[in-house]
């Protein structure tokens, strides 16, 4: 990846602040390196594209590859209710749209397919939590501009966090899309007299640019408090931090899984109740979701894609 301009470096610089995007892009810049042949990232199955021909064509000879790819198209809308302790009446109902691991330059049409499920939805908010482009490296252009036509079809206000196979680079042309990044920061969120808190962290899972403390620490107490987290596998450290919702993704829920949506493997390190749905850990309420998009091959098995609505109730 070519080195950043200065002018895009100012911006991000005070955005985030010179020490977390020096964290930041070093360990893109060593990420990048180690990619290329300098350690075993390299035989990571998302980064060893020799397997993603070898997995095409035992699913070809299987006669399953058609299948997969139109499981992987079939995006489904997903319910899910949230009870929040002290929830003000005003947000009784209040539904957030959740979208995550969009994957969009992985496959042509794969903007499409999600544009047409966003037309079938009403919600109040839009959150993402992660993954935009298809490959942990290299050009991300693409994926940009399909994200700019997704965005085309959500209503404001629309929120976002990155993952493990996003660039901090794309903040500054994805807030001009009108989509509000939250690198360990929070926001507000108003209806009628009352107020909750919309926070987000960098990714946890690769990046580690985490930082909760940042993120929380203009949320007031005691207040309503809902995080974005790119992995779910910070859910103890969240739940000591306070916070009464956590929204993820980035385990695709397995992608490829056996019947029953068994997952063959889990990318996180949480338990694997916790990389699929909803999910409880102490006071935390969660949700997993398996993404929209695909990684590695763009087939899906027992594990159809989503988009999620999830709405807050009154305990």
């Amino acid at each position: 990846m070519p080195p950043i301009d200065q002018a895009m470096y100012r911006q991000l610089e005070q955005r985030v602040g010179r020490c977390h995007l020096r964290q930041r892009l070093g360990i893109e810049r060593d990420f990048e390196a180690r990619i290329f042949g300098q350690g075993r990232n390299f035989f990571h199955i998302e980064n060893w594209y020799s397997v993603h021909s070898v997995i095409r064509s035992i699913l070809r000879l299987c006669l399953l590859y058609a299948r997969g790819k139109r499981n992987a198209r079939a995006i489904r809308v997903r319910h899910n209710e949230i009870t929040v302790a002290g929830l003000p009446q005003a947000f009784d109902g209040y539904t957030l749209l959740h979208i995550t691991d969009l994957h969009l330059d992985m496959v042509e049409d794969m903007a499409e397919v999600l544009i047409e499920a966003i037309r079938r939805v009403d919600y109040d908010l839009c959150v993402f939590t992660g993954d935009l482009r298809a490959r942990t490296f290299g050009p991300y252009d693409e994926a940009l501009e399909k994200m700019k036509q997704v965005r085309g079809h959500l209503k404001e206000p629309v929120y976002g966090i990155l993952g493990n196979h996003d660039t901090i680079r794309m903040v500054p042309v994805l807030e001009t899309m009108g989509i509000r990044m939250l690198l360990n920061e929070s926001v507000a969120l108003q209806r009628e007299d009352a107020v909750i808190y919309l926070a987000g962290i960098d990714d946890p899972h690769f990046h580690r640019a985490d930082n909760l403390e940042k993120a929380a620490e203009r949320i007031p107490e005691p207040s309503v408090s809902i995080l974005l987290s790119h992995s779910p596998e910070v859910y103890r450290n969240v739940a000591y931090a306070d916070f009464d919702v956590m929204l993820c993704g980035h385990t695709h829920g397995g992608q490829i899984c056996l019947p029953g949506g068994i997952p063959i493997m889990c990318n996180a390190d949480a338990p694997r109740a916790f990389c699929s749905g909803a999910w409880l850990y102490n006071h935390l309420r969660g949700y997993t979701s398996v993404g929209s998009g695909v990684c590695v091959v763009d087939v899906r098995f027992y594990c159809p894609p989503e988009i999620t609505l999830h709405t807050l109730r009154c305990a």
